[in-house]
């Protein structure tokens, strides 16, 4: 017991654990706003294309990070603007936009001079090498991400539930969802150094998604989404440094498992509750 705790002692582990805390808190308040808006493959082209800004970074000497950042906020105004201004439907921009990330972050990888980085961390995660420049942008990124939601919650609710009547109520709803894509782009940012570009999808969706079986209040479902994914984080990565496998799939596995255990149990209890029709 006592050299279990005493991995607490190690900067690196530390650093782990801050950041699974900030990655559930963007998760709990962004998670249930796609959910609700439909926007789940919309946060997932935005990851996908983040992918180009990793290869940019590397090839011209930048923080990898840095240039995820630019290119998911990019993406995001990008969909955003096409959405509302072009004649394509949003599957078909959000196609685009995952592959021609992808694609630009191969080339520019492939350009590089030397040897290729090691560009596994970005894709599937390494939250056990999270340092404290990451958290730094990792914990700015998540205060961007409170203030609007906390700021103007009653409008986000207005927003969620129905847009044409927040626009009757006056808000100014094609902000709003400018707004809200460039809240995703940042989310995926805080994610990409936990569960990586390719397994992002599952934290914004599963604690969400469980919250949800429990709670049908906006502000409840954000809290326990948020509580659930720090559950998970932390018990990934536990298993991660215990059994020597990589955190961010650790960590994706063990939600998805916890999911699917929640999800059996709860209709389990639905239907024995439901009296059978003779």
């Amino acid at each position: 017991m006592i050299s279990f705790l005493s991995i607490f002692s190690y900067q690196f582990f530390q650093n782990a654990v801050v950041a699974g805390i900030l990655c559930s808190i963007v998760c709990g308040i962004i998670g249930v706003i796609i959910s609700e808006k439909k926007l789940v493959m919309m946060s997932g082209g935005i990851a996908h294309a983040s992918y180009g800004g990793v290869g940019l970074g590397y090839l011209i000497g930048i923080e990898p990070i840095i240039g995820a950042f630019l290119f998911s906020v990019g993406s995001a105004i990008g969909i955003g603007f096409l959405k509302r201004n072009g004649r394509f439907r949003s599957d078909v921009l959000i196609g685009l936009f995952w592959s021609f990330g992808m694609a630009l972050g191969i080339l520019f990888i492939t350009l590089m001079p030397g040897y290729p980085p090691e560009i596994s961390s970005y894709l599937f995660g390494s939250i056990l090498s999270v340092t404290n420049s990451d958290l730094a942008l990792m914990t700015s990124l998540t205060i961007l991400v409170i203030l609007p939601v906390a700021m103007l919650f009653n409008h986000w609710k207005a927003y969620m539930f129905d847009e044409e009547f927040a626009t009757v109520m006056g808000l100014k709803t094609t902000i709003m969802e400018y707004v809200l894509f460039i809240l995703i782009a940042m989310s995926v940012v805080v994610l990409i150094r936990a569960v990586g570009i390719i397994l992002t999808l599952a934290l914004l969706t599963a604690p969400t998604a469980i919250a949800g079986l429990f709670t049908k209040s906006i502000g409840s479902r954000m809290v326990l989404s948020a509580i659930a994914g720090a559950f998970f984080c932390l018990a990934g990565i536990f298993l991660s440094y215990i059994l020597n496998i990589p955190s961010g799939a650790a960590i994706v596995i063990f939600t998805a498992i916890i999911f699917l255990l929640v999800y059996i149990a709860f209709n389990l209890r639905i239907k024995n509750r439901t009296p059978l029709n003779n």
